[in-house]
């Protein structure tokens, strides 16, 4: 067979947060971690801000994306690689098993039954990027690394964060090491912030999109699936809304309290 016969190497690369699970999937680990007293009330409080944030406007803030890194490399700090491994997986299988859309997971699964490779690509830890990867059966995943010394984590990163143009970036390098073809590829997200990963490829998708990425895609012509029924949203928008504020207070009123006891506790 000539090289202008070999088969064409396509993949599909799908963002984790709202893509594949509804809400934040490091947000669900911080609910783990804090009911396993792994994380304190303040850790948790930022968690649920950021995610109460999300709810109410549809997209990442990277004030709040930064903090959640840095508690995140905090409360690795020390621990095995082992131990945050099988963290992850018990997290997982507890709190986002139920929390993965359907068709989203539908659309991987057809991707990888037509041979295609199938990757996450996420600014989620590797560890739990690489988690949910094996749990839905898909190719792999790329995250934030972590840097590693004798096996335990030093609470800095290795790489820079995996999001907005680092997902790009990322998915150019891994298509000149595995030969993938990018302009036969498929991409899929939720998050305006992904465009550039989104515009790397020949087959953009948006998913579940938020309010910038919705009509970006409408301008520019791509595919929309969205997931979240319809008939839902409208039927329990009010809930949402509020839900989305009390995690925003919840948040506020852990930080409160954490710090009266820490005033008690000095007095």
């Amino acid at each position: 067979m000539s090289d202008s016969q070999q088969p064409i190497a396509v993949a599909a690369f799908f963002d984790i947060d709202n893509t594949i699970m509804r809400g934040a999937s490091i947000y669900h680990l911080a609910r783990g971690l804090f009911s396993r007293k792994i994380l304190k009330p303040t850790d948790l409080a930022n968690y649920a801000v950021a995610q109460g944030k999300y709810l109410i406007s549809g997209s990442e803030n990277m004030q709040d994306i930064s903090r959640i890194r840095d508690n995140a490399l905090a409360f690795a700090k020390g621990r095995t690689v082992d131990e945050m491994n099988a963290l992850c997986e018990d997290i997982y299988d507890e709190i986002m098993a139920d929390k993965v859309w359907p068709g989203t997971v539908q659309l991987a699964h057809t991707h990888r039954d037509a041979g295609h490779a199938v990757w996450l690509v996420s600014a989620a830890p590797i560890e739990l990027a690489n988690i949910i990867a094996t749990k839905l059966g898909l190719t792999g995943a790329i995250g934030t690394v972590s840097e590693i010394r004798h096996g335990k984590y030093t609470g800095k990163l290795k790489t820079v964060p995996m999001h907005g143009p680092e997902k790009a970036t990322a998915i150019r390098e891994l298509a000149s090491e595995h030969g993938i073809d990018l302009q036969h590829s498929f991409a899929y997200s939720d998050s305006s912030n992904d465009i550039p990963l989104l515009e790397s490829v020949g087959n953009p998708i948006a998913i579940n999109p938020d309010g910038n990425l919705r009509t970006y895609a409408l301008e520019h012509k791509w595919p929309i699936h969205d997931f979240r029924r319809e008939r839902l949203v409208r039927r329990y928008a009010v809930p949402a809304g509020a839900t989305a504020l009390a995690l925003i207070g919840a948040g506020a009123g852990l930080m409160i309290a954490s710090r009266r006891n820490k005033k008690s506790g000095q007095s």
